[in-house]
């Protein structure tokens, strides 16, 4: 089978084994997982996509080894994390995108093991739990 492999079946081969996840819907060793589909080894996840391993997270999409994110995609090994994308080994992050080793950032893009930041700006710790606490107010009450 391997030697005679020309390119157009190299091709149609990797395009099933690409689709084949993507057909399966079902979750598989989840626990009280509710609403899932494609999740493997969740507990407790809610409205959520191809997850693996992931523990309270609601609407997320291709998460792996996260707890409690929400409304988030592409995660890895993040905690605490609400409307991010592509964020790894961070936690408390907030309309995040591209972060690694962060805590409590807040807007911010493309960051690397920083903390306490609002738009990527350094902020001290009390200023910063007291902007995001009015920004976060705010922000819920434009999506009314």
């Amino acid at each position: 089978m391997g030697s005679d492999l020309d390119a157009r079946e190299f091709e149609a081969r990797y395009r099933a084994l690409i689709t084949a996840p993507r057909r399966t819907t079902t979750n598989q060793g989840c626990v009280q997982c509710v609403s899932c589909s494609g999740c493997s080894s969740c507990t407790f996840c809610h409205d959520s996509e191809r997850l693996v391993r992931c523990h309270y997270c609601v609407g997320c999409v291709r998460c792996t080894d996260c707890s409690h994110c929400r409304s988030s995609s592409g995660l890895i090994s993040c905690h605490h994390c609400v409307d991010c994308e592509s964020c790894s080994s961070s936690s408390y992050l907030v309309h995040s995108l591209e972060l690694a080793d962060c805590s409590y950032c807040f807007g911010c893009v493309g960051l690397n093991g920083t903390d306490f930041l609002i738009l990527n700006e350094p902020y001290s710790r009390q200023d910063y739990f007291e902007i995001t606490g009015r920004l976060r107010e705010q922000l819920a009450a434009l999506e009314r």
